[in-house]
């Protein structure tokens, strides 16, 4: 993959805690790239003869493109007679404009991301193999699952689309079992009439339909392992039947009078939290204690923008028609609720459009009006109605604190677009990284 070289001297700012306020470059000239470029007391200017570092290098850019500023925590943003012009977060920008939560900047066809502090993205690269797309927390998860690939169980949280399966995998390849088989069933998808025989086997005439023997997925993955995604859908008479299996490692096939051993290691998901569950009583707490340990988080991809460009490029492939930056741009400012799976699945519905259209480029408009965002959740227009429709505002400001300045969580716990969030707090001028 293509990486954009920048020489950023942070490591004082880094040792003071001070943060460093700049641009994250993460499409260019058709390609993915990342790279860091720090906004210090003056502004700086973004370009063709500004970044000569770029590579590749945005043909469509002006020498002088636009010039970023930053103070107090508001950026102003300035185009410089740009030729291809310059938008912010989708809106074209005529000339300057100022405010506290811009996010994603396009100049021409270059998209950065816009960040308050670039010390988490200093060093920052993003990799794709042919299973996956890797930014630095999946890679920092990805060495913390070779430490954990010994234990005989890992429950994995995570949105649905996010890669629970892929994390599964990676704790299977890297364990004792890894030369064994890998089953992965969707719990949710199991009827219930059928669910102890789909994953413990049943004998030839257990049962009405019957008709021969069933192995069962917990046989099937004997000497490797088994991966439970969404466990929190069994019930709770299978839950207790689980356990027994889990610990006595042997299981019974419908039908059968003898049970079998088996060395099936377990790793479960479920996008629901399972303490949660416990609490409502819908999840033995017996079976949470015993599986429910060691546990890691997969962030949504809302919060890996970085590895977006990367994923737009990964669904579209190098074939035509080829990758417009706007395309890149919306995908960076919408939530995507389905993550990784809807996100490649909206952007290849995209590039067919497009390909019917005949369009030498996948553009902005190609993709679905409501892909990527929030369900029978309409964006606020820009009036003051829209302003009327929000939340109190102690309410807004409470739950920013308590989410600790992140729009996006505090967006889903008040029940609101975060683009509609995002505006209301450009009106009120209020930063909530500086909230306490």
């Amino acid at each position: 993959m293509d990486t954009l070289t920048v020489e950023v001297n942070v490591s004082r700012a880094h040792a003071e805690g001070t943060p460093v306020p700049g641009a994250v470059v993460v499409f260019t000239a058709g390609k993915p790239v990342i790279g860091t470029l720090p906004i210090t007391s003056t502004p700086i200017e973004l370009g063709r003869e500004s970044m000569p570092e770029l590579t590749p290098i945005d043909p469509s850019m002006s020498r002088q493109h636009a010039r970023i500023a930053y103070e107090g925590g508001t950026w102003r943003i300035t185009d410089l007679g740009s030729r291809n012009g310059t938008s912010i977060d989708g809106e074209v920008l005529k000339g300057e404009r100022t405010g506290t939560n811009f996010r994603v900047l396009r100049l021409a066809q270059t998209v950065c991301l816009l960040e308050h502090d670039l010390r988490p993205f200093v060093g920052l690269d993003v990799t794709s193999d042919e299973a996956m797309v890797m930014g630095h927390r999946i890679k920092a998860l990805w060495r913390l699952l070779a430490q954990l690939a010994e234990q005989p169980t890992l429950h994995i949280h995570g949105e649905s689309g996010s890669g629970k399966e892929l994390a599964a995998r990676a704790f299977h390849d890297r364990g004792p079992n890894r030369g064994g088989p890998f089953v992965a069933v969707n719990c949710a998808a199991i009827p219930a009439t059928l669910a102890e025989a789909m994953l413990f086997g049943a004998r030839k005439g257990a049962f009405s339909g019957a008709d021969r023997d069933l192995e069962g997925l917990f046989p099937a993955a004997d000497g490797g392992t088994l991966f439970l995604d969404e466990i929190g859908e069994l019930d709770l008479v299978l839950q207790a039947k689980l356990l027994r299996v889990l610990e006595t490692r042997e299981v019974l096939a419908v039908g059968a009078s003898r049970p079998r051993a088996i060395d099936v290691r377990v790793c479960s998901a479920s996008h629901r939290e399972l303490k949660t569950l416990v609490a409502q009583g819908k999840f033995r707490d017996d079976l949470y204690f015993r599986i429910g340990r060691p546990e890691i988080e997969i962030p949504p991809l809302r919060e890996r923008r970085e590895e977006i460009a990367a994923l737009v490029c990964r669904a579209i492939g190098t074939q035509e028609p080829a990758i417009d930056a706007t395309l890149v741009e919306t995908c960076l400012a919408r939530p995507w609720p389905g993550n990784i799976r809807e996100l490649l699945v909206e952007v290849r519905h995209a590039a067919q459009l497009a390909r019917a259209e005949d369009s030498p480029r996948v553009t902005a408009k190609h993709l679905g009006v409501q892909a990527g965002s929030i369900a029978d959740a309409p964006e606020a227009s820009d009036d003051a109605g829209a302003v009327e429709e929000m939340p109190a505002r102690d309410k807004i400001l409470e739950a920013l604190r308590s989410s600790g300045g992140k729009v996006a969580t505090a967006a889903r716990v008040l029940g609101i677009p975060r683009i509609r969030l995002r505006r209301w707090l450009d009106r009120e001028g209020i930063d909530p990284s500086t909230l306490e």
